[in-house]
């Protein structure tokens, strides 16, 4: 009996921390899905910009089009939030599309940007471009960490259970201990 108290114990010592370290990171996914929301409002009034990929690595090249500019339309595009300035965008082959390209900076961070153009006939249109971390490539190092960035949550919470393992077994064998002396 006393072998199944300590055991259901130690289980929900571990739970408890597990829990306690997960409500922050599902309070900020609700945070970051809310700030999305709040993005794609604010994105209404201007045209739609189609970006190709719509999630690429730094070094990549992005292709952007729009029917904002109309029938031979010209824009510029402006993709500076990620550090890679300005560029022209022309009437491509399709008929009343405008087209540009710009590349992706190698020293861009992985997250989510802004790509917007500014058309000759006043109109804007404006897109998300999501920046991924770049796949390794040739020799992978390997040893401490992983060849992407660690993971803070997945971190904290393996740092908990082991926490929560490491109080639960001292405190089971001081138990165990004590209860050997006393027979």
């Amino acid at each position: 009996m006393r072998t199944t108290a300590r055991l259901f114990t130690g289980t929900a010592l571990a739970v408890a921390a597990i829990g306690a370290f997960a409500a922050p990171a599902a309070y900020a996914d609700n945070e970051w899905n809310n700030q999305s929301n709040q993005s794609n409002q604010s994105n209404q009034g201007h045209e739609s910009l189609e970006i190709f990929p719509s999630s690429a690595s730094p070094g990549e090249t992005v292709t952007v089009n729009t029917l904002a500019c109309g029938k031979h339309g010209h824009g510029v595009g402006d993709a500076n939030s990620l550090g890679a300035g300005e560029f022209p965008l022309s009437p491509s082959t399709h008929k009343e599309v405008v087209v540009g390209q710009f590349r992706v900076p190698e020293h861009v961070k992985a997250g989510s940007y802004w790509i917007s153009v500014a058309c000759d006939n006043g109109k804007t249109a404006r897109g998300d471009l999501t920046v991924k971390h770049r796949s390794p490539s040739g020799h992978v190092q390997t040893g401490v960490g992983g060849s992407i960035g660690p993971d803070t949550a997945q971190v904290t919470a393996g740092a908990a259970v082991l926490a929560a393992a490491a109080v639960g077994g001292v405190w089971l064998l001081r138990r165990r201990a004590s209860g050997a002396q006393g027979h």
